[in-house]
C-alpha cells in the first residue's frame, strides 16, 4: 500500500472495488465485502516488518443483509464522493463527508465513526491510503522544532524552503495532514535523535529551555495518541536519516499506548502499520520505575486505568518482558504520574538532569 497524488491510479483502484459489486449484482448475486477483523486477538506480529498487523480472521459485509447492504451503499456513495474531489482537486475532512452524506438517503451515515471506519475499510479493499482520497481528519498532526530542513508544496504548487527551527516561531512547524514525498522533502538535519512528547505542556518547556538546541535533538508534540501524519513523519525520517526515536509520556496506561502505536501500529490501523509504525522507537519514560526513583506526585489508578493495563499484559504490542515488569509494578503500587510532575524539582529540573539522565541510558548525551 503507497501514498502518493495518482488520483488515476486511486480512482482504477476504487472503481475495481465497485466492479465487483456491480459485476454479482449483475449475475443475480448479493455483493460483498471481506475485512479483517479489527480487534486485538486477531492482530500479531509480521516478522518481515517487525510491526503488529491484522491476522487471517475476516468479516464478509454481505449484500443480502440489510445492514450490510446499506454499508455496501454507503461504500459506493463514498467512492463517487471521492472521484468528484480527485476531478475538482480538491480536499475534504472526515466531518465534512458525515455532513455531506446527508444528501444520500439511505447512505447516511448514522454517526462520525461509522464515516471514519467506512474510509478506512476502502483503504483495506482498494490497497490505498486515505491521504490518497484526499479525506483529512479534523485535527492536524499537530508540530515540531528541531535543526532539519525540509521543502514543503503549498496550494500554489510552489516548493517551500523551511528550516523547522529556524524558519518557524516557538510553536514550531505544524506538520500536515499529507506528509508523502510528493507533499514534503525531507532535505537535511542536524540532529541526534528524535523525541516524542505526549503533552503540549512538556513540549513548550523543553521548547523554552532550549532543549533542542543544546541535545541536537527533534521534538515533536504528539497532542496525546498521535495522528497518522505525525506518525508517518516520525518513520519517514527515521528511515531516511537513521536517527534514534524516544518517547517521552505520562506513565499510565493510555500514554504506553501512544508508544505502541508509534513503534508497532494501532489495532484501528493495523492494515498500514507497515507506513506508519517505527519498530526502533524506544519508550524513554515516564516509567513506573522513574515514580519511585524520583519519588514524583501520583494519582491513584482509577478501576478504569486498572483494566487498562491488564488488558495491556495480554496485548501482543506489550508482550516484551520490561513493559510486563511495568505494568506489573504499576498496579502493584497502584499509582500513575504526568511527565509535568517532574516540576516538583524545578522548571529546569526535566531538561537539566532527568532528561540527560535518560539519554545516557541510550547512548545519548
Amino acid at each position: 500500500m503507497r501514498g502518493g497524488r495518482d488520483g488515476k491510479g486511486t480512482m482504477d483502484a476504487l472503481r475495481e472495488v465497485a466492479m465487483e459489486m456491480y459485476e454479482r449484482m449483475a449475475l443475480g448475486e448479493a455483493p460483498t465485502m471481506t475485512l479483517p477483523v479489527r480487534t486485538k486477538s486477531n492482530i500479531g506480529f509480521d516478522e518481515k516488518t517487525s510491526v503488529y498487523t491484522y491476522k487471517d480472521k475476516k468479516t464478509i459485509r454481505k449484500g443480502a443483509e440489510l445492514g450490510s447492504a446499506k454499508r455496501l451503499l454507503k461504500a459506493l456513495h463514498v467512492i463517487e464522493f471521492i472521484d468528484d474531489m480527485i476531478r475538482q482537486g480538491k480536499t475534504s475532512t472526515l466531518r465534512e463527508m458525515y455532513y455531506i452524506s446527508e444528501g444520500w438517503g439511505h447512505g447516511k451515515f448514522g454517526n462520525q465513526s461509522d464515516s471514519d471506519n467506512l474510509a478506512e475499510d476502502l483503504e483495506i479493499v482498494s490497497k490505498k491510503l486515505r491521504e490518497d482520497f484526499r479525506l483529512r481528519p479534523e485535527e492536524d498532526g499537530s508540530r515540531m522544532i528541531g535543526d532539519v530542513q525540509i521543502e514543503e508544496l503549498n496550494r500554489r504548487g510552489d516548493w517551500m524552503q523551511i528550516n523547522c527551527r529556524n524558519d518557524v516561531g516557538d510553536s514550531g512547524y505544524g506538520i500536515p495532514f499529507n506528509v508523502d514525498e510528493h507533499k514534503l522533502r525531507l532535505v537535511g538535519h542536524n540532529i541526534q535523535f528524535i523525541l516524542a512528547i505526549e503533552t503540549g505542556g512538556m513540549f513548550d518547556r523543553l521548547v523554552e529551555n532550549g532543549f533542542d538546541e543544546e541535545h541536537d535533538a527533534l521534538l515533536i508534540h504528539t497532542k496525546g495518541q498521535p495522528a497518522r501524519s505525525t506518525r508517518r513523519i516520525i518513520k519517514r525520517m527515521e528511515e531516511a536519516w537513521g536517527v534514534p526515536v524516544l518517547v517521552f509520556a505520562d506513565c499510565d496506561p493510555y500514554s504506553f499506548r501512544i508508544f505502541a502505536s508509534i513503534a508497532y501500529g494501532a489495532i484501528k490501523t493495523a492494515h498500514i502499520s507497515h507506513y506508519l509504525a517505527t519498530p526502533g522507537a524506544q519508550y524513554l519514560g515516564i516509567t513506573t520505575d522513574d515514580i519511585l526513583e524520583y519519588e514524583l506526585p501520583t494519582d491513584d489508578l482509577s478501576p478504569e486505568d486498572i483494566k487498562q493495563l491488564k488488558a495491556e499484559l495480554s496485548d501482543p504490542r506489550f508482550e516484551d518482558v520490561e513493559w510486563s515488569k511495568q505494568i506489573d509494578l504499576m498496579l502493584s503500587i497502584g499509582k500513575k504520574a504526568e511527565q509535568q510532575s517532574l516540576a516538583k524539582y524545578g522548571l529546569d529540573f526535566v531538561t537539566d538532569t532527568y532528561l540527560p539522565a535518560k539519554l545516557a541510558e541510550f547512548g545519548l548525551t
